[in-house]
This record gives C-alpha cells, structure tokens and sequence, in this order.
C-alpha cells in the first residue's frame, strides 16, 4: 500500500544535485533514519546542513559529526519552557541554511513557535498507518487491537498529534505479530526507504516551482 499527497504527484522525478535542498534532521536516538537519508538523499537531491538533538547521550549525533555535518544539542532542561528551546533550535537551525526539517526519531513534541519558522516544512515519520494509532505506542496499540497489517506513514508536521497532511504510506502484512519490538523491526526498511523518498519528492516540487 503506498500514497503520495496530491500536491507532490506531478514531482514524481528525483531533485537535481546542481541544486540541492538544505535539510536539518532532528534526532534522540540511535540515528536510523538519519543514516538511511546520509546513505540516499545527502549529497544528491537534499544537503543535510544541520543535525539537531534533544540529548548529548542520542548515537545519532556522532553518524553526522562523521559525516562532516554540524551538530548541536537542544536539551529541554536547558530552558525555560519548550518554546524557548524550539525557539533557540529554529534559529540555528535558520542560521544553518536549511529549508527543510525532517524529524527522524525525534521523540518531543515541537511547539508552534517552531513550525512557524518552518510553515509547511516539517516532516515526520510515523510507525503506523496514519490517520489510525497516532501519537505514542502505536504498535502496541494496534497489536492490542488484533492488527495484521502494520505500517509506515510519512507525513507534514502540523499543530496536532501526527494530523498533518500524508506524503507516503507503506504497510507490511504481519499475520503472526505478537512482539512490539519485532514488528517495529519488521517496519524498519518501510522507514529507511519512505522517508528518503519524501526528501526526493519535496526536493522536486520545489524545483519545479522554482523554475
């Protein structure tokens, strides 16, 4: 099962690398989906710029800083409120040069204050099949529910829980699905190749407008 958005379907070809889009990623953890886009995307349709984190501890931060991509830690306690924190890391992230935010693991919620700076430039993916299960645990959530189709949704940031509009969906049958960590497993190469591909698109439509 696969969706693209309708206002992506006339950008269906790769982005040109003469002019990449300038990408910031935002990571807590290990960095998956951030080394599948440095493995596809970075240095041909998209350049990621800036890599961002809500922990010094997330493993993700040394893929990029290997990568030769520049990186800072945003941590929450560091202040005031939550918008003060997005406030901070849009700025950088501005200062950086990126166009284009691409949420991989990133596992807080961004304030508005945030989203204004990127208005309709946030994405995100989702371990489910969106609209059903957003928000947290939606794989237990499903298996509690008997699901034996599992999914991938990669979709626009927006103000609400996983509500913005879908750029690609992919789903995997799992008939005997029991375990919450192998199913996200199972999902895991659903991830690696939908959000990278999202890039692609998003890189392409901006040319096409650009031109």
């Amino acid at each position: 099962m696969s969706a693209i958005v309708t206002d992506l379907m006339s950008a269906s070809s790769p982005g040109s690398t003469d002019h990449p889009l300038p990408i910031a990623v935002l990571v807590s953890g290990k960095g998956t989906n951030l080394q599948a886009l440095l493995g596809t995307v970075h240095g041909h349709e998209a350049e990621i710029v800036a890599v961002a984190s809500s922990t010094a501890k997330a493993p993700a931060l040394r893929k990029a800083i290997k990568r030769g991509v520049q990186t800072a830690v945003f941590d929450r306690s560091d202040y005031a409120d939550r918008g003060e924190r997005d406030e901070a890391m849009a700025e950088w992230l501005l200062q950086c040069g990126a166009r284009l935010v691409v949420l991989a693991g990133f596992m807080e919620l961004l304030s508005e204050r945030f989203l204004d700076r990127f208005p309709e430039a946030v994405i995100n993916v989702h371990p489910s099949l969106l609209p059903s299960y957003p928000g947290l645990h939606p794989i237990e959530r499903a298996l509690a529910d008997g699901a034996k189709v599992f999914g991938v949704t990669v979709h626009y940031v927006d103000t609400g829980i996983d509500t913005g509009p879908i750029i690609l969906q992919d789903s995997r049958e799992l008939p005997r699905a029991s375990d919450p960590a192998r199913v996200l497993t199972a999902l895991r190469p659903l991830e690696h190749t939908l959000l990278p591909e999202a890039v692609k698109l998003i890189a392409a439509q901006r040319q096409l407008i650009a031109a």
